[in-house]
């Protein structure tokens, strides 16, 4: 996202930390204009002329609370971003459902975070008419994956061009999930999504799905029908599986995307169309244009930009936050958490069937499990023959870029959540992967030192520090003292 060309203005309330000249500047540079409040009543005067509410939190909701009912009183919704200690992140998922826009740690400074944080709202109005925080497109998908959050992003990108785009990727893998971003991202996301697999109907009916007929085209077309062409006017028209979409109307529909008009069955008068075409395959195209089971002009028109969707495998970081996503989905009504040796399995499952077999694998283990805890007993897939890898330690875990209490602690579930609260409870603990074998030690051993680190710095003793990584307070001593990190600790956090 690049900064805004006209800076937005910022209502700032931290009573705990006043903004130096440096932080000034990293949210000059992503589009902020801040001006720096210190009560309530001050917020109250100056709301009307705010695109944003930037509010810290200590350890509780009060101010954020505060401020809605503020605005609530004002009858004018400012989207409002909250700052968080990262000792009190918990309070992400309470702060979005009270109706943050986005949930931050308080330290972050860096520019690429503050300008994902800042999607432009909508204009303000009364709170009749306008919602508590402007819509965020991506708020039902899953991209916390390091590799998923880049293609999200650079969807976002594509969407904001008015191109036709093409998307790769195998089977079950999350191409319509990204077919529905570009479309929300972009400027037709008023419009409608239609979708049409090209696979799932027969020849002669794909035909007249996309293009229509008139009313006397044949027998049996007692009236006018518009085809999904027609229906997506003014929106996106998705068609999956395009490589098996038959020669004769790959010619047909070259002509529409090229002409911006097409003509139904029977009828006289072309009709124009406003539809972006965003096209998808698990296939190798190149390979079919080479069979001549695709026309080679057809490729160039549908593939201005292409994205590819990896498969769930090259993306673990997405597993557990998904398998959050899909036990809310089948389980509303029991609060599920997932055993560490169900969490190493799932993330070491090679998932050849992607986030489809990861959701009958979820919906077998809800079945199965009789009491909301999901254990190893429980997981039950699809290829037997595909065993998952044994169960993965700490350092593993931590070297994969995963985060580290999904090793010690269950992962608990409470509640609908949204790909931004994921990524305000993950971001935190996000590590990349090691880049090599070589590397491995390296890795681990710098992000154990972060991790105790922290956890000394936020707590009272090394004894909760300990209870907080789930460790032994002699395991604690133990590790300190291998990785040497006591000369680079403060004197007060050693006295502990």
């Amino acid at each position: 996202m690049s900064s805004f060309n006209i800076a937005q203005h910022a209502l700032w309330l931290d009573p705990v930390q006043a903004l130096a000249a440096p932080e000034h500047a990293q949210l000059a540079l992503a589009g902020l204009s801040v001006h720096r409040l210190h009560t309530l009543e001050d917020i109250q005067k100056q709301l009307t002329d705010a695109d944003w509410v930037v509010v810290r939190l200590d350890s509780t909701l009060e101010r954020l609370h505060a401020v809605l009912t503020v605005q609530q009183q004002a009858q004018i919704s400012v989207p409002v971003i909250c700052r968080v200690d990262r000792q009190h992140l918990s309070l992400a998922i309470q702060a979005m459902r009270m109706g943050a826009y986005h949930v931050m740690a308080a330290d972050e400074w860096s520019v690429p975070a503050w300008q994902a944080a800042l999607h432009k709202p909508e204009q303000k109005g009364t709170a009749a008419h306008t919602p508590s925080h402007p819509p965020a497109p991506q708020r039902n998908v899953v991209y916390v994956d390091p590799v998923s959050r880049h293609l999200l992003a650079l969807a976002q990108r594509v969407a904001k061009a008015q191109v036709t785009a093409l998307i790769e990727g195998p089977t079950g893998a999350g191409k319509e999930v990204l077919a529905r971003v570009l479309h929300e991202s972009s400027s037709r996301a008023k419009g409608p999504f239609v979708g049409l697999n090209c696979a799932a109907l027969p020849e002669q009916l794909i035909d007249d799905m996309l293009f229509g007929h008139e009313k006397g085209a044949f027998t049996g077309a007692h009236k006018d029908f518009k085809g999904l062409f027609e229906q997506a006017q003014g929106g996106t028209l998705f068609l999956d599986e395009i490589g098996e979409m038959p020669m004769h109307l790959q010619a047909k529909l070259l002509r529409v995307l090229q002409e911006r008009q097409l003509t139904r069955l029977g009828a006289e008068r072309p009709v124009a169309v406003d539809v972006r075409v965003v096209a998808a395959t698990n296939k190798d195209l190149r390979q079919a244009i080479g069979a001549r089971e695709f026309r080679e002009d057809l490729y160039f028109r549908i593939s201005t930009f292409k994205l590819r969707v990896p498969a769930l495998r090259d993306r673990p970081g997405d597993i557990l936050p998904l398998v959050a996503q899909l036990l809310l989905r089948h389980a509303k009504d029991n609060v599920f958490t997932v055993s560490a040796e169900a969490q190493a399995m799932l993330l070491s499952y090679p998932w050849p069937g992607n986030v489809r077999e990861l959701e009958n694998v979820v919906q077998r283990a809800v079945v199965l499990c009789p009491d909301a805890q999901i254990d190893g007993m429980h997981l039950m897939f699809d290829d037997a023959h595909e065993e998952p890898a044994p169960y993965r330690s700490n350092a593993q875990l931590v070297a994969h870029g995963l985060p580290l209490e999904s090793a010690d602690a269950p992962y608990e579930l409470q509640g609908p959540l949204c790909e931004d609260e994921y990524k305000a409870l993950f971001q935190s603990h996000m590590s990349s992967a090691a880049s090599g074998l070589g590397h491995l030690q390296t890795a681990v051993k710098s992000n154990e030192h972060q991790l105790i680190m922290a956890a000394i710095q936020n707590t009272e003793s090394r004894i909760e520090a300990a209870r907080q990584l789930g460790i032994s307070p002699r395991t604690l001593r133990y590790k300190l003292a291998k990785l040497k990190v006591g000369n680079d600790m403060p004197s007060t956090a050693l006295a502990r």
